[in-house]
């Protein structure tokens, strides 16, 4: 089980910036608490969340990204990203 602190979060961010996509934190009114400019491949997290819910977005966003790049993740986020894909999974499946 993965705790949800400031160093998750960092490491989760790092997946993303890995993978391709560009993290921003601004103010504004999402619905889930992020936005994806797809196309542009960015994504915006509401700043004024917590942590957790910020951890929550990304785990969201990499869980259904079709187009993150894989081959480009060091092997540590590899390893945390199938980590994240295998408790998301187990979660769906109770």
């Amino acid at each position: 089980m993965l705790k949800y602190n400031i160093n998750l979060l960092k490491k989760v961010e790092d997946i993303l910036k890995e993978g391709g996509y560009t993290i921003r934190y601004e103010k504004g009114n999402f619905q889930n608490g992020y936005c994806v400019l797809e196309k542009r491949r960015v994504v915006v997290i509401n700043k004024f969340h917590e942590p957790e819910a910020k951890i929550n977005s990304m785990v969201e966003i990499l869980v259904n990204a079709t187009d993150l790049e894989l081959d480009n993740l060091s092997s540590d986020s590899m390893q945390l990203f199938q980590q994240i894909k295998t408790e998301k999974e187990s979660l769906f499946e109770k």
